[in-house]
């Protein structure tokens, strides 16, 4: 797939400086640019490359400079960060564009889809399930009954998506994902032995919702499970039963959150962060890497540590933390010294 200088600058609006005709397919880092590949400078730490990259087109901001004479064709943007992110984007979607119900499918009668639509080989789509229009679902993806897809859902390989379950529009769910699995419900009886509590819910992922790969979103036991508008899930998160997740919050790799715990709009939350059950955590909350939290958090505090301590707090006891040892000796010292 190759694309012209002229081509890209009318996507982005941008302006040519140097040959127009000059042809791209491939993308690479500007210090590892080759002919035929399309670069950006947007951080001015790698502006000296711009002078010996062999990339075929660069795009850069408006305000760049030339200082020397270069090879590269330029494409001047307002941004030119977004300008290749929305390139990016665009790439994508001529990329990944496929029409049509490839055979063999399971599609059940009762079910019904709208147009321009995706089915890859061996997908299942169970009774009942609404899909909307411009959407893709890949090969060997599960559809269970009564779920409902809105319009341009992207779902891609391998994903399982179980009955009942909702999908607003504009989601992407990855490979390997499981939505609406049953939640973790076991009750004891007298002899001890654990038995099933019946998982009734369902998942609701509200418009515009990216999860991640591999990651697991369950079920409720009564009621639903419900990702907000505009949430993003990295790869290998686990969401518990009737966890509730608001709106623009995104959340790193390997995080765990326990059940009916509830997280508030444009939180940043890191990797691997352990959160307990049936807590509220407030709006624009921001929690470091590897915390654990164990209680309500209020709005806009940051966190750090397991368990988590605001954040300034946990820096300064940091500081005596890494000086234990040190503090160990010296007590150790005065003892012999008694």
């Amino acid at each position: 797939m190759k694309f012209t200088a002229t081509q890209i600058a009318g996507i982005l609006e941008g302006e040519i400086i140097g040959n127009p005709e000059v042809e791209v397919s491939k993308l690479s880092k500007i210090e590892e640019g080759t002919e035929g590949s399309l670069t950006f400078l947007a951080n001015p730490k790698y502006t000296p490359y711009i002078y010996s990259t062999k990339a075929s087109i660069t795009i850069v901001n408006k305000s760049f400079k030339l200082e020397h004479e270069l090879s590269t064709t330029l494409i001047k943007v307002e941004d030119a960060y977004k300008s290749f992110s929305k390139l990016l984007e665009y790439y994508n979607q001529v990329k990944l564009h496929k029409v049509g119900i490839e055979q063999p499918v399971f599609l059940a009668e009762s079910s019904n889809y709208g147009e321009n639509i995706y089915i890859g080989a061996f997908t299942y789509i169970g009774e009942n399930v609404k899909i909307g229009n411009n959407v893709k679902i890949y090969p060997n993806a599960y559809i269970g009954d009564n779920v409902t897809i809105g319009n341009n859902v992207v779902i891609f390989s391998g994903a399982k998506i179980y009955s009942e379950s909702i999908v607003g529009n504009g989601c992407v769910i990855h490979s390997g994902c499981v939505i609406g699995a049953d939640g973790f419900g076991f009750s004891p009886n007298e002899n001890g032995e654990f038995q099933k509590v019946p998982q009734t819910g369902n998942v609701i992922l509200e418009d515009h919702v990216d999860v991640g790969a591999g990651t697991t979103i369950d079920r409720a036991t009564l009621g639903s499970t419900i990702i907000r508008k505009g949430v993003k899930l990295d790869n290998q998160i686990q969401i518990a039963h009737n966890v509730e997740i608001g709106e623009n919050t995104v959340i790193a790799a390997q995080t765990g959150i326990a059940g009916s715990t509830k997280i508030g709009k444009n939180c940043m939350i890191g990797g691997q962060v352990g959160i307990v059950g049936h807590i509220i955590i407030g709006d624009r909350v921001k929690i470091q890497a590897q915390s654990g939290i164990g209680r309500n958090v209020k709005d806009d505090e940051t966190l750090q540590g397991s368990p988590a301590l605001n954040y300034g707090d946990y820096n300064k006891s940091y500081v005596h933390f890494k000086n234990l040892p040190k503090l160990v000796d010296k007590i150790n010292q005065l003892d012999k010294s008694k």
